[in-house]
Order: C-alpha cells, then structure tokens, then sequence
C-alpha cells in the first residue's frame, strides 16, 4: 500500500443553512483572521456573526439552494483525482466540515507515512495557506500522529497553472471579441494590517496578473484593458484597493469580464458574491455585458496539474 495520502486544504464551504454560524464563529476564531490578542477577537467575532448571519443565511437559501457548491465540487474533483493517483485523497476544510480528523484518524490506521498537503489556494497567505497547515499539525498532535508533512508550493506563476487561468477566461467569452472587454481579475481582499505585518499573497496575487498579461501577449490575446481588483471587504479598516464594488460603480467602460484569481473552485464568493450580487451593480448601472468565468473545479486540465504538482513532491 502506498504510505503516501494526499490532502486538499481549502476553507470550506457550509453544506447547509445551519452551518453558515459555524463557518463564520471558526473563521473569526482564526488568529491568523483576526490577529489581535484572543478577548478582543472574541467580541470582534460576536459582533461581525450578530451583524451578518441573517444576511448570509438569506442569500444561502434564496441563491444557493441552502449550501455552498464548493463540498459537491470538492468532492467530485478527488472522484477524479483517485483514478490517477495511488495514494488516499481527501478534502480538509478549514472551517466546517469535512474537518481533517476523520481523515487523519484513517491514515493513521492504515499505516500513512506522509501527507501531501495541496493547498487549494493558488498564492500564498497567512490567513489561509498557513492557517490550514497549522489545522493539519494541530490534529496530527491531537491524534499523537506524526507523518512527514510535504507542502505542494505556491503555483501562482507557474505556467500550467496560467495557461489553465487563460483557458477559463477564454471559455466565459465564448464567441465574443475580447478586444471590446475589461478584464477584471477579482483576487480576494485582505486587511492592509496584514500585508503590512509581511504577508506576501499582494505581491504573489501581483505577479499572477504579471504572468497571465504576459501570456495574452504572447498569444496576441487583446482586451480594452486588464485590471486587478480584489473583492469580499468586511468592515471599514483599510482593505487592498481597488475594491471591486467601487470599479464597477464608476465604469470606464461596460464590457467586463470577471475570472476569480484567488479561487480554484466554485463557492458562494464567486456563485453569489460575483455572478448574482454584483451582477445586479452592473444591471443598474446599465453595463452592456457582465460575464464572470468559472474556477477550475473537476477540470480534467486541473486534475492532471495536482497530480503532477503530487507526483513532483
């Protein structure tokens, strides 16, 4: 048997309407969330879950059927995954379940040596890539487990991972002449407070356009203009600009299309947050064509890059 398993670190996505309390209590539970000393975190949590719960459990049953599409994506992205690797898969979400444990407790039984860990997040961060490996070793010391840990790096740059961003813009334009568009790559916000601290996921976000405006030129791939932006802000602290609610509120222009750069798979930030909320910005406004394209998901393309990214480490 293969002493190899292979982890996907992802924050999760609540699989119904009671779970929506529990992602937001565990995600501002988060120290590496909300960085301040553990009382103040605590009131801070409380009053953001008081403020936002009736909202986001109202839109997840009104637009998302009562569930978040990343679990089911997740889900059949390692139905494809076990067919090209042989080792173990399994989902570890951050913050609702499925959880590490369970299947940590398996690979311990059957004897697993070392965990892969592919992070679901393309650039690196505190706040998501550091706070998931520090759930993984957390449990694995809970469990008196202790396997190797290999950590797949960063794939912000590289070029599998690029030529796959360009194929999903490519695919939202269908027959459209991209010349006419605004390309607005959406990466999610984060508090300045923590890129000041030395979180690099700005300048890795960066050099992800850096690398896809490349790309286009290289293959002669021409829009009206390419743009990053980040979405998602909560509360009034000072967040990474330009926001993307306040460009498409003062269009230069009213052809865009919105590819989520910081998301490998579909969730309720990229179904709801950019394809239905701030569709309906860009209806008022009267824009001409509002087009969001789609993260990778169960893409075969997407299934043979982490199992080379596995087969690598």
């Amino acid at each position: 048997m293969n002493k190899k398993a292979l982890l996907l670190l992802n924050m999760g996505g609540p699989n119904n309407v009671d779970e929506v309390q529990m992602f937001l209590h565990n995600m501002f539970s988060d120290k590496n969330i909300l960085t301040m000393d553990r009382y103040t975190r605590a009131l801070v949590r409380e009053i953001i879950i008081l403020n936002r719960i009736d909202e986001v459990k109202e839109n997840f049953m009104e637009f998302l059927g009562g569930k978040s599409p990343l679990p089911a994506l997740t889900y059949a992205l390692i139905e494809k995954l076990n067919e090209k690797l042989d080792m173990k898969v399994a989902p570890a979400m951050r913050y609702v379940p499925p959880f590490a444990t369970d299947a940590l407790i398996q690979f311990q039984k059957d004897g697993v040596e070392e965990l892969v860990l592919f992070p679901m997040y393309p650039q690196y961060s505190t706040t998501t890539t550091l706070s998931s490996i520090e759930d993984i070793e957390a449990r694995c010391k809970e469990l008196e487990y202790s396997p190797k840990i290999t950590v797949i790096d960063p794939y912000y740059d590289d070029y599998d991972y690029i030529e796959m961003c360009a194929a999903k813009i490519m695919e939202a334009f269908e027959d459209k002449n991209t010349e006419e568009y605004d390309l607005l790559l959406s990466a999610h916000g984060l508090p300045m407070s923590i890129i000041k601290a030395g979180d690099p996921y700005q300048n890795q976000v960066e050099g992800n356009v850096s690398a896809l405006r490349m790309y286009f030129h290289e293959h002669g791939i021409k829009f009206n203009n390419i743009k990053l932006v980040y979405q998602s802000k909560v509360g009034s602290a000072a967040w990474l600009e330009p926001n993307l609610v306040d460009v498409l509120r003062r269009p230069y222009h009213r052809k865009v299309l919105i590819y989520p750069l910081a998301f490998t798979v579909d969730n309720s930030e990229t179904v709801y947050e950019l394809d239905i909320e701030h569709r309906e910005i860009a209806d008022k406004i009267k824009y001409d064509d509002y087009r969001v394209a789609k993260c990778f998901n169960d893409d075969d393309n997407f299934v043979d890059f982490i199992v080379s990214k596995v087969n690598e480490a």
